[in-house]
């Protein structure tokens, strides 16, 4: 902005020279306006993704920290291939999946344990160690013993395979990759490196050897270390100011002393040096300039927002230009870092006092650290600097900050750390399944049988799971996977009562309790029943519901009942308590018929990331679809030349609707039907018909009275790959 205002005003006054002078001085100015503060310590990595590259640095922990982590072992993408078909006239799917196992290096001193971890900002691994997709997940410590990981000893081969000893890591064996676009994530860790309080020992052990540094760190709940220790001392030393003495046998830091009784220097020693500082005073005093800012801003890992960067910004009125900040690579909460910035800032406020003073006395005691008092001037000063010179001892005061106690500075203020939006750690929700067979719709793209798998959750953050066949031998065949979307399923509370098939229930009640919170059942028209709306499963039969009333606590009552459908009025007087309910509204997972097969204890299995056991359920109305529904509507005439004959209506597979234009077609190649009298299961006679009427003599329904007065004809429609339920009908 300067620049381009100062170039004007140099062209209007003195042409293109002027313009080109104006043009230097407004860069200059923008440079003085515009320019970012200075920064002092390590810059923070923002939770930088996932590397995997050559000679960088992997970093030391310390305490509770979120790092990214370096790649340091990987297999190429697996990936899965299942087909999936739909049965006749639907094309097959195939679905494909990748997975890839791989080794994360987190730190270069061990660990103790992981917590959560991340995946491009979602959480993968949950406070609990559950993993949110399929695989496994195997920590490393970083310990001198540690034995090399079996997956990539197998991989590599036991002699070519590293135990990375020293190095703590995390190792994730056939991850799915699906929830990722099919690669790798981003991946950051929340490592535990020590459960007690850090110490500078901490920070200087196994690199500095020979020290004395048990300087507490209350306040720092983590810390990344990826430079020289110096690097990381100063970055700590404005909030943990240190003395470091090294006169003695061990490298010594100690918090900054804070002597009861100062040690008095004597009148500066004047010098005839015309070079030398002071001269005939001894002394030179000196204070920052203004564009020197006090330290004024932290950035950290804040540990309330899940380690993501924060701010903290020290009170009052800041000087002109850009303020100092400082970046510390460490875990604090929002009131300790406040309380550290306010703490640095009143401290290198202070410290913008300095005063040069030379002396002739010898006194070990006037080393780096001590606290000073002068003559004729007020307050404690402490030696910054020293050097021997050949006309004394040169030292560097600067002022000491007033009221400091020692440990002062590790108290937690009050701060905000603003608003944060953690990922959610939803436990492992449990899978709930049930299973059936649908009627065929007439459809001839329908496959026959239509066998569906529903798997359901109580939470709305299911996963999906794996789905199974179990043949009764135990052995699980894959299926494939079924998908998030889950299955409106529950459980009858009470009884479903007995009604007739041929007229809606306008009186009975059925209570329902769904299995999840968030599932709901709606109102339907007579209209939109006959049009197939609010089909249901309850136990063995077949209803549709015209309303549907809430109760609270997941339950639901349901009336206005259409009862018996799709030819499973058998059902109606079958029911009991706690009859499993399935909501048929198109969801849940159709099923390959051949892969499923037509056992008789042949069940559906469901794996979620929540089972350590497979959750099975059988298959309700098995073979419905191959079965002719039962004949209805029995009735008596008189035959031509005596005797009687039964009538009945046949129904066809796939008559859903009615069609009051034509019959609905027979949907076999022939119409046949089995007839008997008597027991059903040890008949006293039986006729094979073609047409849907049985004739009877009157000397053969007298023989049928003989052998049993109260018996009972069971009319069976004989389909191509079934036999339907009985009609029955008594004797004339």
């Amino acid at each position: 902005m300067a620049t381009l205002l100062f170039t004007a005003i140099g062209t209007i006054i003195g042409g293109p020279i002027g313009g080109a002078i104006g043009a230097l001085a407004g860069r200059q100015v923008d440079a003085l306006i515009f320019a970012p503060g200075p920064r002092e310590g390590p810059r923070l990595n923002e939770l930088a993704v996932t590397t995997s590259s050559y000679g960088i640095a992997i970093p030391r922990q310390f305490g509770r920290m979120r790092v990214a982590g370096q790649i340091i072992w990987a297999t190429d993408l697996s990936e899965r291939r299942e087909q999936r078909g739909n049965g006749k006239g639907k094309p097959a799917t195939v679905n494909y999946s990748y997975s890839a196992s791989f080794a994360v290096a987190l730190s270069s001193r061990p660990l103790e344990r992981i917590g959560r971890v991340w995946a491009d900002g979602k959480l993968l691994r949950g406070a609990g160690g559950d993993l949110k997709v399929a695989g496994a997940f195997r920590f490393h410590p970083g310990t001198g013993d540690q034995a090399p990981d079996p997956l990539i000893a197998a991989a590599e081969g036991a002699g070519n395979c590293p135990a990375f000893r020293g190095f703590a890591y995390a190792l994730f064996e056939d991850l799915d990759l699906s929830e990722y676009g099919n690669r790798i994530p981003a991946l950051t860790f929340e490592v535990v490196a020590d459960s007690r309080t850090l110490t500078m020992a901490d920070l200087l052990d196994g690199v500095v050897s020979e020290t004395d540094s048990a300087v507490p760190l209350p306040a720092v709940a983590g810390l990344t270390a990826d430079g020289s220790p110096a690097e990381i001392l100063q970055a700590l030393d404005p909030f943990f100011p240190v003395d470091c003495d090294a006169c003695d046998a061990l490298l010594a830091l100690r918090p900054e002393r804070n002597q009861s009784a100062p040690i008095p220097l004597p009148e500066p020693a004047i010098s005839d040096d015309a070079e030398d500082f002071g001269g005939n005073a001894g002394f030179a005093s000196k204070r920052a300039q203004e564009a020197d800012q006090p330290v004024a801003l932290l950035r950290y890992y804040d540990v309330d927002r899940d380690y993501q960067p924060g701010a903290q910004r020290a009170a009052g009125r800041p000087l002109p230009g850009q303020p100092r900040s400082i970046d510390l690579p460490a875990a604090l909460d929002a009131g300790t870092a406040r309380s550290l910035i306010e703490y640095a800032a009143r401290r290198s406020q202070w410290a913008r006092h300095s005063i040069a003073w030379r002396t002739t006395q010898l006194d070990p005691a006037v080393r780096p650290g001590a606290l000073v008092t002068l003559p004729g001037r007020a307050g404690l000063w402490r030696v910054h600097e020293w050097e021997w010179r050949s006309h004394g001892v040169d030292l560097l005061l600067v002022r000491r900050m007033p009221d400091l106690a020692e440990g002062g500075n590790s108290g937690a203020g009050s701060a905000d750390p603003g608003r944060a939006n953690p990922a959610p750690d939803l436990g492992g929700a449990a899978t709930l399944l049930a299973a059936c067979e649908l009627p065929w719709d007439g459809n001839p793209a329908t496959p026959v049988p239509l066998l569906l798998a529903m798997p359901s959750s109580a939470s709305p953050h299911w996963a999906g799971a794996s789905l199974f066949v179990d043949h009764g031998d135990g052995v699980l065949v894959s299926l494939g996977p079924s998908g998030r979307s889950r299955a409106t399923i529950g459980m009858a509370v009470g009884a479903l009562p007995v009604a007739s098939p041929l007229l809606i229930d306008r009186t009975s009640r059925i209570t329902i309790e769904l299995a999840a919170d968030d599932f709901t059942l709606t109102d339907a028209t007579q209209r939109q029943l006959a049009m197939g709306a609010n089909r249901a499963l309850v136990g063995q039969e077949l209803i549709q519901f015209a309303s549907a009333r809430a109760l609270g606590e997941r339950r639901w009552e349901l009336s206005g009942l259409w009862r018996g459908r799709g030819g499973t009025e058998a059902a109606i007087s079958g029911h009991l308590p706690g009859d499993r309910f399935i909501l048929l509204d198109g969801s849940g997972t159709l099923l390959d018929p051949g892969a499923v097969g037509s056992g008789p204890q042949t069940v559906v299995a469901a794996i979620g990331l929540a089972e350590t056991e497979p959750v099975t359920a059988e298959i309700a109305l098995r073979g419905i679809g191959f079965a002719p529904p039962a004949p209805v509507h029995a009735r008596w005439s008189a035959a031509e030349g005596g005797g009687a004959a039964l009538h009945w209506v046949r129904r066809a597979r796939g008559g859903w609707h009615w069609d009051n234009s034509a019959d609905t077609p027979l949907n076999e190649q022939l119409e046949r039907y089995e007839v008997t009298f008597g027991p059903d299961n040890s008949p006293l006679a039986r006729w094979e018909v073609t047409a849907a009427t049985l004739p009877l003599t009157d000397s053969e329904l007298a023989g049928l009275r003989l052998l049993d007065p109260a018996g009972a004809f069971h009319i069976r429609q004989r389909g191509d790959r079934g036999m339907s339920l009985p009609l029955q009908a008594s004797l004339p």
